[in-house]
């Protein structure tokens, strides 16, 4: 069976995106998911996001890892959306359900403002922040960010949380306002050019630690640059935004 596909990037992050309003694609089929994410026998990308019906908001999206883990993904959201108005489900703006709940976003051109969950909890560490940001973050400050070993410290941290384990998020301040990320993803099992969940989470915790007391943070990553927004209040961020770039790649077919 030929399913049609479209390729999606936000600052990096890539994504393969289909309709499944049909219900045709095989989401049990972790082997699918598997070999379509592979870059090697596959499309390649950092994960598979289906678009389909839902009866109360705009849309539902369903994200899953290249394990085929699913979760939410703040840059896979913000795609998810672009994708949405190219099928013309909807215009300029939205209010679609995902794996952390409902979400609204705008689009202007190809940049695209998504809501992500409120954050109520940030734990602070000796050496780190961990905070639930639609899914699991460790972020800790480093030096030499260019030449840390990513891959190496963030396997290692990873896997030295419990149950699911945690993205990490290795994190250069650059100014007042504006921190460099890179982020090993959990699902993914490697470093990625972006990963939306995790420059919020980094936001929030440099606020949070008092690094910086600004509510609007930009954030430059690998792929690209992210911003993040937010109010807080007696420890609760609320109105948390992430804002950044949504493309197409291309399109195709591929044999389920």
């Amino acid at each position: 069976m030929k399913i049609p596909f479209y390729k999606y990037q936000g600052a990096g992050n890539d994504f393969v995106m289909i309709d499944n309003r049909s219900k045709l694609f095989p989401k049990e089929n972790t082997t699918a998911i598997l070999k379509i994410c592979n870059r090697n026998f596959g499309i390649g990308a950092d994960g598979i996001i289906l678009i389909e019906n839902d009866t109360d908001f705009d849309f539902r999206m369903l994200y899953f890892n290249a394990d085929g883990s699913q979760t939410f993904c703040g840059n896979g959201g913000r795609c998810a959306v672009a994708f949405a108005k190219h099928l013309e489900i909807i215009t300029l703006e939205t209010n679609f359900i995902a794996f952390d709940g409902g979400h609204i976003a705008k689009i202007e051109k190809d940049i695209v403002s998504l809501q992500m969950i409120d954050v109520t909890e940030v734990i602070v560490k000796e050496n780190s922040v961990f905070a639930y940001t639609g899914t699991q973050h460790h972020v800790e400050l480093v030096e030499n960010l260019e030449t840390y070993p990513v891959f190496e410290m963030g396997e290692k941290i990873r896997n030295s949380y419990p149950a699911k384990g945690s993205n990490v998020n290795f994190v250069q301040q650059v100014n007042h306002n504006t921190f460099r990320v890179r982020t090993y993803e959990k699902g993914v099992e490697s470093e990625t050019l972006a990963c939306g969940t995790g420059v919020t989470a980094v936001a929030i915790a440099m606020h949070k630690t008092k690094i910086t007391k600004e509510q609007c943070i930009n954030l430059p990553v690998m792929g690209g640059d992210l911003q993040v927004t937010f109010d807080e209040n007696g420890g609760k961020y609320t109105n948390v935004f992430l804002k950044g770039p949504a493309e197409f790649v291309f399109k195709g077919d591929i044999e389920i």
